[in-house]
């Protein structure tokens, strides 16, 4: 698996990292925490050892199961987990509304207030089972906070030894160039945005600038929640209590244009290459320019061992480009307004 140096830090994460938010279970699902322990094995022992949660993937759970994954592998592995994301207290700014496991209505708050980073990097450390986090990223921008005062925070608890290094998540270039002059002499490890052949926002402005300014990417969705395997075809139904039914690039036409480009421009590298669509689009994610690690989840062994494989693939010049340039050209069409 190859590796690669996180921005300015010392972190080395592997290309492919493992991202553990259907862990928690909820948007995608009930999870088998067994059968989620032996993904995480099955993932460190083919070289994806860095683990990517947070503490509202299941509110907790996630941070749970992985804690107990690696219990006695620490040495082993990277943890990256995040505050931010509130669901026990309503300071901050409104996010979404959810459910609890019962069916209850949840509220939850952005809040990256300093006494609620101090309380979330603690509560990290217990469910996890470590002394130290190597990477702590801010999960998203919190108006009601100024982010000089949650780099402030962040920057304490390093000194303290309880983080590594600090990093943000779906924060704009503003927001990035904040982030970087609060923290002054200690560098801003990363920014983790959405990012695939679907969703290509980032290359715009955040893109250009974490190049500029050294600061690693660490993209999420790069599969855009597996429709870009190839295996959820145009016919495919989804519940209205189902995440993926609500966004723009499920609807059933655009599948059928993503299923489309997928047959015709990515297949035809996969086979050359003995290769799943799958490891072919996630080769082509973490060939571009600028981006250090892509989030891949994983709910068994088997995925584990399919995502491990993608890290030791390269496309050659020739196939990254004939991708690119076919996926540059996708229109996604907007739902009809009720």
């Amino acid at each position: 698996m190859r590796h690669r140096k996180l921005g300015k830090t010392d972190l080395q994460l592997p290309v492919i990292a493992f991202g553990a938010w259907a862990l928690g279970g909820g948007y995608w699902g009930e999870q088998d925490d067994e059968a989620s322990a032996a993904a995480i094995g099955a993932a460190l022992d083919a070289g994806i050892d860095a683990i990517d949660t947070a503490p509202i993937y299941g509110l907790g759970r996630s941070e749970e199961v992985v804690g107990r994954a690696i219990a006695g592998r620490r040495d082993e592995v990277r943890l990256l987990t995040k505050i931010g994301l509130r669901w026990d207290c309503t300071d901050g700014e409104h996010f979404i509304k959810g459910k609890l496991p019962d069916g209850r209505p949840l509220d939850i708050y952005k809040n990256s207030r300093p006494e609620s980073v101090r309380l979330e990097v603690e509560r990290s450390l217990q469910r996890l089972g470590v002394e130290q986090l190597d990477l702590v990223q801010v999960h998203w921008p919190d108006i009601t906070t100024p982010i000089a005062d949650t780099m402030g925070a962040l920057a304490e608890l390093r000194a303290e030894g309880k983080l590594a290094a600090i990093g943000v998540s779906n924060y704009d270039v503003d927001q990035l160039t904040q982030a970087q002059r609060a923290l002054g002499d200690v560098p801003l490890a990363s920014n983790q945005p959405i990012y695939s052949l679907v969703q290509r926002g980032i290359e715009a402005d955040v893109l250009p600038w974490a190049r500029e300014n050294d600061v690693g990417i660490v993209v999420y969705s790069p599969l855009e929640q597996g429709l870009l395997t190839g295996k959820v075809r145009a016919d495919r139904s989804f519940g209205d209590d189902e995440g993926r039914s609500k966004r723009t690039s499920f609807s059933a036409e655009n599948r059928a244009r993503v299923n489309a480009l997928v047959d015709e421009f990515v297949a035809p590298v996969a086979a050359a290459h003995s290769a799943t669509l799958a490891q072919t689009v996630l080769a082509w994610t973490v060939q571009q320019p600028g981006i250090s690690v892509a989030l891949v989840g994983a709910r068994n062994a088997e995925q584990a061992r399919e995502n491990a494989a993608a890290g030791d693939l390269t496309l050659s010049a020739d196939e990254h480009a004939s991708i690119d340039q076919a996926f540059a050209t996708l229109r996604l069409e907007e739902p009809a307004q009720a």
